[in-house]
């Protein structure tokens, strides 16, 4: 069984647009959870431009689900990790000004500064994921670092899928397969979306996890997010 994290960026992202609290951050993260959902993602950035930083001390108490917190491990950033002790943290290399995470780690250029990084969480008790591109060779440095898990960035996949090429699914699958050999944890996300879900699962061995939050905020307009969340688990079962 995949489980299926919903970020909810986006709706502090409206709620910021103008000012107050609504939506409540809040009262969402408990109603997905009511509808379902298996976990909550949230992903602060420096800039504070979407998720707060205090937003994520005030969900510690409201997830009782998997508590996903994903960023660039900078020391403010870290320091928020370590304060909440979420079920997981996903590493993310974001540049300061990104507009949304648009690559993954390097994991054998960066390999000591992870190992490092991951060290500190692990001594924590905080499972640990590390964002990184569909190439074997990021695995193999992922394994090095002595992350838990590893996150397939799949905006590729979504891209190609939408044009009708089924073929971009095989580097992750392969892999996912040598994550599996490597006792790695395989997550994923990134442009997943009720079109392509069900095709992605059930071609990627062992996924574990799915982190998803623009697809399935877009979609809840139409359709209504109990519906949407309830639609993601019945796909990726």
């Amino acid at each position: 069984m995949t489980k299926l994290s919903v970020n909810i960026n986006k709706i502090a992202t409206l709620r910021n647009s103008r000012g107050g609290n609504t939506p409540n951050l809040l009262k969402v993260a408990s109603d997905v959870q009511d509808f379902g959902g298996e976990g909550i993602t949230i992903h602060p950035r420096p800039d504070e431009r979407h998720i707060r930083y205090q937003d994520a001390y005030d969900l510690k108490s409201v997830v009782h689900t998997e508590y996903n917190i994903e960023g660039n491990p900078i020391p403010k950033f870290i320091e928020l990790v370590l304060n909440i002790k979420p079920t997981q943290v996903t590493l993310v290399p974001d540049a300061v000004d990104a507009i949304t995470s648009n690559s993954g780690w390097d994991t054998l250029k960066n390999k000591e500064f992870l190992q490092e990084v991951i060290s500190e969480f692990n001594r924590n008790d905080i499972r640990t994921s590390i964002f990184v591109d569909p190439l074997e060779k990021m695995m193999e440095g992922a394994k090095e670092t002595g992350a838990d898990r590893i996150e397939l960035y799949t905006e590729a996949f979504a891209s190609e899928y939408a044009k009708g090429n089924l073929e971009a699914v095989k580097p992750y699958a392969q892999c996912a397969q040598l994550a599996n050999e490597l006792s790695i944890g395989v997550n994923a996300g990134h442009d997943l979306s009720l079109d392509n879900i069900k095709f992605f699962k059930e071609n990627i061995p062992g996924l574990l996890e799915v982190s998803i939050g623009h697809a399935l905020i877009s979609e809840s307009i139409y359709l209504g997010l109990e519906n949407v969340v309830n639609m993601y688990l019945h796909k990726l079962k």
